[in-house]
């Protein structure tokens, strides 16, 4: 036959098979799915080394803040290094956590993608040449034997219709015979037809069994020529499935910590350390540096002498002070921070200018966003109560009135936080500053607050104030000012 050939045209794919004409298409389309199967494992690899460096970021935070707290809390000797350990333990872990992402991005996620280019060649045209080249060796290796089959189906059907053409004419003929009035020109035609049929039987069963038979002799060669693009394609496809099971592995082994003689050792060090703890040991050093075995300058008798300097009571010496100690106040980063970890900071009530609040020592300057909320951060800002270093009233009195553990004050009956019943001007004023409760006594607010001033200024710089949530508590005066 001459002219153009078009495989899609005029044949009926009957099954499933891959030897049926278009079915290779399936194994054509397996080379492109492989590109996208590279891309695939690349973004998984990269969302996990996303979640990698996030946990790593969230272990850094979590030891800074936890250690700082540890460390201003009131625990202290052997468990309170045990303690420790678990921030140091976060912050090892953490530097695994970030090695970690770096082996995925670095050597894995750049693996596939070299591999990618050098194993797949995108067209000027669109698509890649792995895919064109395997398209036409399989078009090439199935064309004679589809135009062969072409010519099957269409011996089939022409034998079909001459057989479908003698079965209605020996009807005919049939029927005209018990028909009387049929005069025998007629019935002399009927019979004609009725052989021409079975000729044309005959002509066209001869024609579609030479080319089934032709047919028949094409298909060990369709199938060897189809078997050899086969092939290439399988061997293409087995280094991608080879390349994948050894970047897979390579995979395991960066997220395998169990195996990393690093790892074993930071938690053998943590066991060590928590097994170092010692209660007697802390009971015994409390004794001695907060119990009775300090040292006591007991009174003793003393000759007068006019030279002789004068004892200063607590509240004289807060009162002779001219400035308020700051101790709620957050330091920007570029602030040396003070060996003294529980030092408070002394300025001058009138030289007090701005405090910059919006620093935060957890944040990632490479994160944009938080990992922990800013109310998870005021849930546990103030753990405790009091910290190591808190100093506790001094002033010894048998007045009732004075004695911090009456009867009346032991059972609740009376509240520190009421109101007087002499009646006082109440003032609305704005902080100028952060201030952060350091007693549970004080109150807690952010520059920009309102509040509610319930008393004046007192000898030591203090006001009491009432918040908009109804809390009653003591603040510095000179960290708010009247709203006009």
């Amino acid at each position: 036959m001459s002219g153009s050939y078009d495989d899609s045209v005029g044949v009926e794919v009957s099954s499933d098979s891959f030897w049926e004409v278009g079915n290779y298409k399936r194994t054509v389309k397996r080379i492109d799915d492989g590109h996208r199967l590279c891309n695939d494992l690349m973004n998984c690899i990269h969302e996990r080394a996303r979640i990698e460096k996030v946990y790593a970021q969230q272990l850094t935070e979590w030891a800074k803040r936890w250690k700082q707290l540890v460390e201003k809390g009131p625990q202290y000797g052997t468990v309170e290094r045990a303690w420790c350990a678990f921030m140091s333990e976060a912050e090892k872990v953490s530097e695994l956590h970030l090695e970690v992402k770096s082996s995925l991005m670095n050597e894995d996620f750049e693996k596939i993608k070299n591999w990618q280019k050098e194993a797949f060649h995108k067209q000027m045209m669109g698509g890649f040449k792995e895919t064109k080249e395997a398209e036409d060796g399989f078009r090439k290796a199935q064309k004679p034997w589809a135009k062969k089959l072409k010519e099957v189906e269409a011996a089939k059907k022409a034998y079909h219709a001459a057989c479908k053409e003698e079965k209605l004419a020996i009807s005919r003929e049939t029927n005209s015979k018990a028909d009387p009035a049929l005069n025998p020109e007629q019935l002399k035609k009927l019979q004609d037809k009725v052989e021409r049929s079975k000729q044309d039987v005959l002509k066209t069963k001869e024609k579609y069994e030479k080319s089934l038979k032709e047919l028949d002799n094409a298909t060990p060669q369709y199938m060897e020529n189809m078997e050899q693009v086969f092939e290439q394609c399988q061997q293409f496809e087995e280094k991608r499935l080879r390349f994948f099971r050894e970047v897979l592995l390579e995979v395991q082994k960066h997220l395998d910590l169990s195996n990393a003689a690093s790892y074993k050792n930071i938690y053998r060090e943590l066991e060590q350390n928590i097994k170092t703890a010692d209660a007697v040991e802390d009971l015994r050093w409390f004794r001695a540096n907060q119990g009775p075995g300090m040292s006591m300058n007991w009174p003793q008798f003393e000759e007068w002498s006019a030279d002789l300097n004068r004892t200063l009571s607590r509240r004289e010496k807060k009162k002779a002070s001219d400035g308020v100690t700051l101790t709620g106040i957050n330091q920007t980063g570029d602030q040396v921070s003070q060996p003294n970890k529980h030092s408070s900071l002394s300025v001058q009530s009138n030289t007090v200018q701005s405090v910059q609040s919006s620093y935060n020592p957890f944040e990632d300057e490479e994160e944009t966003g938080s990992t922990v909320s800013e109310k998870e951060d005021n849930k546990i800002k103030n753990v405790s109560s009091y910290e190591k270093n808190q100093s506790y009233p001094t002033d010894w009195s048998d007045e009732e009135s004075n004695n911090p553990f009456s009867s009346t004050d032991a059972n609740g009956d009376t509240n520190p936080f009421d109101e007087d019943t002499s009646p006082a001007m109440e003032v609305r004023v704005r902080a100028l500053y952060d201030y952060e409760g350091q007693e549970q006594d004080e109150l807690s607010f952010k520059a920009g607050d309102e509040l509610t001033k319930m008393e004046n200024e007192d000898e030591q710089g203090w006001c009491k104030g009432r918040l908009d949530n109804g809390q009653v508590g003591l603040y510095p005066a000179n960290y708010v000012e009247p709203i006009q």
